[in-house]
């Protein structure tokens, strides 16, 4: 199938929809910059996009937001990128993080496995967990699950901080710092959540954002008090987004870790009853460039290699 390819500088306002990952705050929080839109046979591709200059000036290339955004694409759609002609966007490379559902890209690759709390099987969970989680609610531990557009300045605050030492302890790279007005757009868009354990002090003890989109509720951006990692309320706060799940009637997704096998993976296998593969798309558009630009560097399985 023959197709061509086109860049629409829109804030990715063509692919825009009711879909978290794709819903306007979402957009606007990740700084999306463009629309990718792919046309084939009657068939019609939307993905949003952030633009970037090519380090040392020569050339643009693109990556999807954080996240799952996907492409926005009829049911059953596939489309070869090698068929596609990208000449019309300018760009050297494209790198697409796709929904769970599938890629409607043909040759996507298998970038992850995520663990998956799936309502329609039955329920998992260790003794351990299970055990420390009703230690914590012993102690005064409380569950807190507020819909997004309903949490205070001061729920937001909370969580802030508690997400910013948690990236401090783990010496994660600046750019996963996002900041308070990220997290205001973000918790302003429908289908959002604040889940918040409180510790018996009243002082948020570990928080997560969870986002339904495309079919699943997502664990999306979780952190823990530095002074209340001892007690793991983490883990009362991924039980009651179990819960949620099942009264929305979607799984949860809950993520991979950093590396297979890794402690985060090893957290997340304690709840989840089965895993499945999440694809992205590496689209080399300018062959000759990539080459180029590429040149003398080692391949490190990094996309694109010249930014590795």
């Amino acid at each position: 199938m023959s197709a061509a390819a086109e860049l629409i500088a829109d804030g990715g306002e063509a692919a825009a929809s009711e879909e978290f990952f794709r819903s306007r705050p979402f957009l606007a929080a990740e700084g999306a910059t463009h629309t990718l839109r792919i046309a084939a046979e009657g068939v019609e591709l939307l993905a949003p996009l952030i633009v970037r200059e090519v380090p040392g000036g020569d050339g643009f290339d693109a990556i999807s937001p954080y996240g799952y955004p996907g492409v926005a694409a009829p049911d059953s759609t596939s489309v070869d990128p090698g068929a596609v002609d990208f000449s019309a966007t300018g760009l050297v490379t494209v790198f697409i993080r796709h929904t769970l559902e599938g890629p409607p890209l043909l040759g996507a690759s298998a970038r992850n496995l995520v663990q998956i709390a799936d309502p329609a099987l039955p329920p998992k969970s260790r003794m351990s967990d299970r055990q420390q989680i009703r230690r914590n609610l012993k102690r005064g531990y409380e569950l807190r699950l507020v819909p997004g557009p309903q949490t205070s300045g001061e729920e937001r605050s909370g969580f802030l901080a508690a997400y910013e030492q948690t990236m401090r302890r783990t010496e994660a790279a600046e750019h996963y710092f996002f900041g308070a007005g990220y997290f205001d757009l973000i918790l302003d868009a429908e289908g959002t959540w604040l889940a918040s354990a409180i510790a018996p002090d009243g002082g948020l003890a570990a928080a997560s954002i969870a986002v339904r989109s495309d079919g699943f509720l997502h664990y999306y951006l979780s952190g823990s008090a530095d002074a209340h990692l001892r007690a793991s309320p983490m883990k009362n706060v991924v039980a009651a987004l179990i819960e949620l799940s099942a009264d929305q009637s979607v799984p949860l997704n809950l993520g991979g870790g950093i590396t297979r096998g890794d402690r985060l993976e090893e957290f997340k296998r304690g709840f989840a009853n089965r895993e499945q593969a999440w694809y992205t798309s590496e689209v080399v558009c300018d062959p000759e460039a990539y080459d180029r630009l590429s040149a003398g560097r080692k391949a490190s399985g990094f996309f694109p290699t010249y930014r590795a």
